[in-house]
């Protein structure tokens, strides 16, 4: 049989083996919209493949946002930037087109608890995700646990390997909990793999002087801020807890309720 006597196989049977399933579901919707409309091959043809691409970006974008492991999700556009503390406010545009990621920079947000770090933090690896960009969230406690068991079972490289292609990886709650000088070694050699070459958010609620409070060996700790800082944002999140100002309005509001 000749070439173009070989029979056609149906838009279904094609769609299903090229895995173009919005194709295959939207084909006889825009088929009767271009019959209705007058379009051309060309405008029938784009408009289905643009679908496409749009539901394969969206199905994208919230596989990385799976992977990423956030706790929950807090966006950038739910901050209250009139409450925000002084010190990011100059920064957060800078921040917000994650310029700080493409060039592999790393940003430290340090301050007292309940003044946004982590929600920051959160928002900008959710904007990082929308941008096509691979993001891990952690917490400090959890990555040291983490390592140490990668290393007991010998997948510790299979880890490493992941762990430094991350365009950003977010370190959370550094100062909650102190480590042994195995757990602070570990750490240091972890987040080293990363240096000048991609970037890490790290949320604490201490000062770099404190930081011996947790990890015991000075040495030590003057290596992981020399790395951990060099060409990083510093961005001091000192003022009132979010937490404690809702605190405080939610009881107002009971008093007035009270006065009635």
């Amino acid at each position: 049989m000749a070439q173009n006597e070989k029979e056609l196989m149906s838009v279904s049977a094609l769609t299903r083996e090229l895995h173009m399933r919005t194709v295959r579901n939207l084909y006889d919707q825009y088929l009767e919209q271009a019959k209705a409309e007058g379009w051309d091959y060309e405008k029938f043809l784009r408009s289905l493949l643009q679908a496409e691409y749009e539901q394969r970006l969206q199905n994208s974008q919230q596989k990385r946002l799976k992977t990423a492991g956030f706790p929950q999700y807090k966006y950038l556009e739910d901050l209250d930037r009139n409450e925000l503390p002084k010190g990011v406010k100059p920064r957060l545009s800078e921040l917000e087109s994650l310029d700080f990621v493409r060039q592999g920079h790393n940003v430290v947000l340090y301050g007292n608890p309940g003044t946004g770090k982590t929600h920051l933090a959160i928002g900008l690896g959710i904007e990082a995700c929308k941008n096509r960009m691979s993001v891990m969230f952690t917490s400090v406690p959890h990555l040291i646990t983490q390592i140490k068991e990668c290393r007991s079972q010998r997948t510790l490289h299979a880890l490493e390997t992941r762990f430094k292609r991350y365009d950003l990886v977010i370190c959370d709650e550094f100062g909650y909990m102190a480590c042994d000088k195995e757990g602070g070694e570990l750490l240091f050699n972890h987040l080293s793999l990363r240096t000048d070459t991609k970037s890490t958010i790290i949320t604490t609620n201490l000062s770099f002087d404190r930081w011996g409070e947790i990890i015991k060996d000075k040495i030590l700790v003057n290596a992981l801020v020399d790395r951990l800082t060099h060409n990083a944002y510093l961005i001091n999140m000192n003022g009132e807890s979010y937490r404690l100002k809702e605190t405080k309005k939610f009881n107002q509001k009971l008093l007035q309720k009270d006065e009635k």
